[in-house]
């Protein structure tokens, strides 16, 4: 087949479980020990390897036919410089299509499942054998991309984070979140385990867990669940953010009424620490990409000017 692009096609990829563990024991034999050690079923790991390396060697071989192929391990995603033009490729979970899209400028990222039997991919409508055909519609422009909005967090001392999905705020160890919330005109001081943030395309994700658990805990008391939004998927696009405050202590010195909403460009969130240590703000499930946010620093919450774009 001959080359359709002269664009660099970016391939990101990322470690199976079994990579994590011979990294962590140095060979696969005590890997294996490891695992089996305590019980587990080893072959579920061999597996899951197994199936996605035939699947990025599938898919490898097919993007160099088409054009310039580079590779690039998930972990390396903060440093490295996507070209203007690049077409990216994510082969993995739902995860490394939000990671990459936080990294991106403007560039379609198309999300690629490597083991239907197992993910059930929501951010990967492909496989790697669809390649061969969608990529020259993605080329010639005749193939759609959905916008995706994104949040930030600024700090008052000028850092920034972007979000794909959600943000935690909150202590990074299990200790309560001191801070001031003032979202709009309404402001209380809290204790709670943290706040999370959600974007439309992170609302079926860890905001989903956080709604179904308190509709949960209100029935189980014979109260009557409240209906709280959003009770489906919100919009990816969506011009706004939720947030909701995971469990909010009040006493003589903090309140818990402020404590679900939305982020809005008229309301966005203002948040200022009050937590002496361990105070973070971390983004779509990488604690390792984190803002520290101890006491003094204020942290504005809102919709990103930058969007993503991912190919449907």
């Amino acid at each position: 087949m001959a080359r359709t692009t002269e664009n660099k096609l970016v391939l990101v990829v990322r470690r199976t479980r079994l990579d994590e563990l011979v990294a962590r024991f140095n060979t696969h034999r005590q890997a294996q020990f490891y695992v089996e050690h305590l019980g587990a079923d080893f072959s579920d790991y061999l597996h899951e390897h197994e199936t996605y390396t035939v699947a990025r060697r599938l898919t490898e071989a097919l993007l160099a036919q088409l054009g310039r192929v580079q590779v690039i391990e998930r972990s390396f995603l903060p440093n490295f410089i996507f070209g203007h033009d690049d077409v990216i490729v994510a082969l993995g979970q739902d995860g490394l299509v939000a990671n990459t899209l936080k990294y991106t400028t403007g560039q379609a990222v198309i999300g690629v499942n490597p083991d239907p039997k197992r993910w059930d991919g929501v951010l990967l409508p492909f496989s790697p054998a669809d390649l061969s055909k969608l990529l020259p519609e993605v080329f010639s422009r005749r193939r759609r991309a959905r916008e995706v909005t994104m949040a930030q967090a600024v700090l008052n001392d000028g850092q920034s984070l972007l979000a794909v999905n959600d943000f935690f705020i909150g202590p990074k160890t299990h200790v309560s979140a001191r801070y001031q919330l003032r979202v709009g005109e309404n402001e209380e001081t809290h204790s709670s385990s943290g706040i999370i943030v959600s974007t439309g395309l992170g609302s079926t994700g860890w905001l989903k867990s956080l709604i179904a658990g308190a509709t949960a805990i209100t029935g189980a008391l014979g109260q009557r669940p409240l209906k709280v939004e959003p009770r489906r998927a919100t919009p990816w696009d969506a011009d706004y953010l939720y947030f909701t405050v995971r469990e909010p202590f009040p006493s003589k010195t903090t309140a818990a009424t402020l404590v679900f909403g939305k982020v809005t460009p008229e309301e966005p969130m203002i948040v200022t620490s009050l937590m002496a240590e361990h105070g973070v703000i971390f983004s779509d499930g990488i604690e390792k990409d984190f803002l520290t946010f101890n006491s003094g620093m204020r942290a504005e919450i809102k919709l990103a000017a930058q969007k993503g774009r991912i190919v449907v």
